[in-house]
């Protein structure tokens, strides 16, 4: 499992459960970090990558919005999962590599994951209970403000530089 469920809270019990309070891997490397710890208190925008994606461009505009926003609190945090259509297949380090060169990702990417309802891990679990929907396909995303609350969320179609996510992003900075 590339998630690891630790902090408060009890199993089941998602929706009281803080939303950042997960322990999770970073892509390709050893180092498992606490969501809450890292990042509570900014503006996090949680997404599920794939690489072969028809919205795979959006890493372009998601590595926008946090050069943009970054220096005012905005982080974006990147979950490759292959559980729609096959699309994440390659490794960790051909995740890394592709994003990198590609898209000069430098938000900060997380273990490949499972995001689909039924098999998600707990923090996906968490967020999708919380919003009421869970991703139906990549690059679905939730906004959670500085206060560590779900904001809102968006479906795939839904750009990550759209007026509707940029103007939600610039109300919680």
């Amino acid at each position: 499992m590339a998630i690891f469920g630790f902090g408060s809270g009890h199993a089941g019990d998602t929706q009281t459960r803080d939303l950042l309070d997960y322990d999770v891997r970073r892509l390709d490397n050893d180092e498992v970090v606490n969501l809450k710890a890292t990042y509570g208190g900014k503006v996090v925008l949680v997404v599920n990558t794939a690489s072969k994606c028809a919205f795979t461009d959006q890493y372009e505009g998601l590595e926008a919005l946090y050069a943009e926003y970054g220096d005012r609190g905005l982080v974006v945090l990147g979950f490759p999962s292959n559980d729609f259509g096959g699309q994440e297949p390659g490794s960790e380090q051909q995740i890394k590599d592709f994003c990198r060169l590609t898209y000069s990702v430098k938000f900060p990417m997380f273990a490949k994951t499972h995001v689909k309802k039924g098999k998600a891990a707990p923090f996906f679990a968490n967020l999708a209970e919380t919003a009421g929907r869970y991703p139906k396909w990549n690059f679905h995303k939730y906004l959670i403000g500085r206060d560590g609350k779900l904001v809102d969320n968006y479906l795939s179609f839904t750009g990550p530089q759209s007026g509707t996510i940029v103007k939600a992003i610039e109300a919680q900075l």
